[in-house]
């Protein structure tokens, strides 16, 4: 079974309020197996844009995946995060060739 992601960018306009979304997803990226594969570090873009931070998330499965997100516990953090940030995030199943 292909495994799933989460594949975001971000823009931070608060750091202070962005790192209270940080402990709160914790708990739901923890009770769905989330595992952070990059989170923010030094990047170099080499065609098109890209936003402050780049975040990659693996997930057992696609709907493993999905379900994080819409769970409860996400979507409370993310009510953090929408204030101080603008996100791009997509959710996609991996190559399992």
């Amino acid at each position: 079974m292909a495994k799933g992601y989460w594949i975001g960018h971000v823009d931070v306009d608060d750091m202070d309020t962005y790192k209270q979304y940080i402990a709160a997803n914790a708990a739901p990226f923890a009770e769905f197996g989330g595992r952070f594969l990059v989170r923010g570090g030094q990047h170099q873009v080499r065609e098109g844009s890209s936003r402050q931070r780049t975040v990659v998330i693996e997930f057992d499965s696609y709907d493993t995946a999905l379900a994080c997100y819409e769970s409860t516990g996400y979507q409370t953090a993310k009510a953090l995060r929408d204030p101080v940030s603008i996100s791009d995030l997509v959710v996609i199943e991996g190559y399992d060739g």
